[in-house]
């Protein structure tokens, strides 16, 4: 699901290829991966020293087995995440929107308006409203932080248009 404004391109749902669940191959650190979420979550595991999970994660094309192994990362501690997970992000989303043609330039397409992820229960990487909600019009509303939305907004601002 999408929606653009003048302002914004709110999207959600796997569908959507700004989405970290749209499959997407791209190699990242000599590395396949099928999406953004698989590279979160592995990049997680390795954070933290845990190959076992990121071998677990490498052998599911499942986002959702993904998350929920990320969750699982053993020696998991939340200041060392919060310090480098936006940069793991980046990569990926770098990684991906330049490996892809389709997917550049759909990114491209949405020049002149900031990316946000209008999860309705995400506060971290989302807004914490619905695509759909009038309230996620206005950013003094938003009840996150949409730090996805703030990435896919620099991995464009950073690309060459085609």
């Amino acid at each position: 699901m999408m929606r653009v404004t003048d302002r914004y391109t709110f999207f959600f749902r796997p569908e959507c290829p700004f989405s970290q669940w749209h499959p997407a191959e791209f190699v990242l650190d000599e590395i396949t991966f099928c999406c953004t979420e698989q590279a979160m979550m592995y990049s997680k595991a390795i954070l933290f020293g845990d190959t076992e999970t990121a071998a677990e994660i490498m052998a599911t094309t499942s986002p959702a087995q993904h998350k929920a192994l990320g969750r699982k990362v053993s020696e998991f501690e939340e200041a060392t995440w919060r310090d480098a997970r936006e940069q793991i992000v980046y990569r990926a989303n770098l990684a991906k929107f330049s490996q892809n043609p389709e997917l550049h330039a759909a990114l491209m397409a949405t020049a002149g308006t900031t990316l946000v992820e209008a999860s309705p229960t995400d506060r971290i990487w989302g807004i914490g409203l619905s695509v759909d909600n009038p309230a996620a019009d206005d950013a003094k509303s938003w009840r996150g932080r949409n730090l996805l939305g703030q990435i896919l907004t620099r991995v464009r601002d950073v690309l060459t248009p085609p």
